[in-house]
């Protein structure tokens, strides 16, 4: 039987090679050999996805491998899932957290990975998707009551509408009861300090362990 570590170094290279079957087929065998299923989405899909971003980054890989790769994380991930709700549901949810890509904004991979740790770590997470008007996000403070909204911009020109999501939830009066958070690729700690955000995740490991320090 193959060893914890050659199952999360799998794990991670078919992520690198965009691999939907391997990447399904190493969650199962590292449910079946008891992997810790976190590790192996950290330490294994997530940092195949983050190599694959630096290759896109420096323009060894195009948007269509991001985008493969994303595949078959995805793919992974879904194995694992029952495992994960099936303990969740032996564990008290540590709290609720809305999450989208701001609006103008069809970015979507750092956030899905966001969300599936969250949802690893023992949140309940609303995901709005990707391109989400501000008011969305409003809207769904009123009616999840989170404790955390956060948005993720990956484009500069998408960033303001971050200070919207501020101003908005001021205007309905509700900032006072939701931390916000926000990130991605240009969103910066000053940025967050600047418009006024309560957290800013630099990544998704990052963001989850603010997520729980926050609360």
């Amino acid at each position: 039987m193959a060893s914890k570590e050659e199952i999360i170094a799998k794990a991670k290279e078919a992520i690198t090679d965009f691999d939907e079957e391997l990447a399904a087929e190493v969650a199962g065998e590292a449910l079946a050999a008891g992997v810790d299923p976190v590790e192996l989405i950290e330490k294994g899909y997530t940092a195949g996805m983050e190599e694959v971003g630096e290759k896109f980054g420096q323009g060894e890989l195009f948007l269509p491998h991001v985008l493969a790769a994303a595949e078959a994380m995805n793919a992974g991930i879904k194995v694992i899932t029952p495992e994960m709700e099936k303990r969740q549901a032996q564990t008290k949810s540590l709290g609720t957290v809305v999450l989208g890509t701001i609006e103008g904004d069809i970015h979507s991979i750092g956030k899905d990975i966001l969300a599936s740790m969250l949802n690893i770590a023992g949140f309940k997470v609303v995901d709005l998707g990707r391109d989400v008007p501000i008011k969305n996000y409003v809207d769904a403070v009123k009616e999840f009551k989170p404790q955390v909204v956060a948005s993720s911009a990956l484009m500069t020109t998408t960033m303001v509408n971050q200070i919207q999501l501020e101003e908005q939830l001021k205007e309905a009066g509700l900032r006072d009861q939701v931390k916000t958070m926000v990130g991605g690729a240009p969103v910066t700690q000053d940025w967050a300090d600047k418009i006024g955000a309560d957290i800013y995740g630099e990544s998704a490991n990052d963001a989850v362990a603010k997520v729980k320090a926050a609360l």
